[in-house]
């Protein structure tokens, strides 16, 4: 596949949009930001940024993006048989580098998984999740596959709003110990 120069100006204009908004969030809430605002610190125009988002939301969520991958990624970085008293570290690392932008975090992910950053990892969750429970011929990866998602967006995003009460090491534990028992817990 071929980039054309249009195509590299148009991820580096994101970049600096995504980036912008970052920086605007550590200052304020997402709630307070304005497209005006953004704009002048990304150096584009109003109408640049409406060239490559909707609204502000479509930005916060594109930009908060790589946090859903890395979310899946950290739950299914494990080999072999998984420990529930032993979190994968990707998980641990994960959870622990939510901090500097965890206010934009909570204004995407309402609590009990909602919002449209819950709504975006539950899916691309549930997707992973039942990809490889099917390749692993395991037993009702759809039903699985929910629940995984549904538990981990549920338990994130109430311990972003404070409704769950630890450290991100601790939240790590307490979050792998579930999902492997969803794993685990017969059905029939």
């Amino acid at each position: 596949m071929t980039t054309t120069p249009g195509d590299l100006r148009a991820a580096r204009t994101r970049t600096r949009l995504r980036r912008a908004l970052f920086e605007e969030c550590a200052e304020r809430p997402l709630a307070e930001v304005t497209i005006a605002a953004l704009v002048r610190r990304a150096g584009v125009g109003r109408a640049t940024f409406y060239v490559h988002y909707a609204d502000l939301e479509a930005l916060a969520v594109d930009a908060c993006a790589d946090v859903v991958r890395d979310a899946v990624d950290a739950l299914h970085a494990w080999r072999g048989t998984p420990d529930p008293a032993a979190p994968p570290p990707a998980l641990l690392g994960f959870l622990a580098g939510l901090a500097p932008h965890a206010g934009l975090y909570r204004a995407l992910l309402r609590p009990g998984g909602g919002g449209p950053l819950g709504l975006v990892l539950h899916e691309d969750l549930r997707a992973r999740s039942f990809h490889e429970r099917s390749l692993a011929g395991a037993p009702e990866p759809e039903l699985i596959a929910s629940a995984v998602a549904a538990t981990f967006a549920g338990v994130l995003a109430d311990w972003l709003h404070g409704l769950v009460e630890g450290d991100s090491d601790l939240i790590a534990h307490q979050i792998w110990r579930l999902l492997v028992t969803l794993h685990r817990t017969p059905l029939r």
